[in-house]
């Protein structure tokens, strides 16, 4: 039985969902990185960075490839660039209204005070 694709979208969203997994996407849209510099980059236990990585590498949105000791992740496309940068322009305009009904709610707080 095929899932459908509206379960499928979600799913991979749900994969999504997890602060570190989206920190290392964004470093890697810049390019390919091992994972020391990863570490320093997020700042997160060495055994949590190694199981977020494995989701990624699982779903198949990121490649690993070991280069003597050293393994160096990537974006399997760049389809997933442009998500992140889609989902920060997203964010912009969402923070961008909200902050503008803040404003005026702070000035209709401040006439009827």
């Amino acid at each position: 039985m095929q899932v459908p694709l509206y379960q499928a979208k979600a799913e991979f969203f749900r994969m999504l969902g997890h602060p570190v997994r989206i920190r290392v996407l964004e470093l890697l849209a810049d390019g390919p990185a091992p994972v020391r510099e990863l570490l320093a980059a997020i700042e997160v236990e060495p055994s949590n960075l190694s199981q977020q990585l494995a989701v990624l590498r699982r779903s198949g949105i990121v490649t690993a490839t070991r280069d003597g000791s050293t393994v160096v992740y990537a974006l399997a496309g760049g389809d997933v660039a442009e998500l992140m940068r889609a989902a920060r322009r997203i964010l912009t305009e969402l923070l961008t209204s909200q902050q503008g009904l803040l404003a005026q709610l702070h000035k209709a707080e401040t006439s009827s005070a």
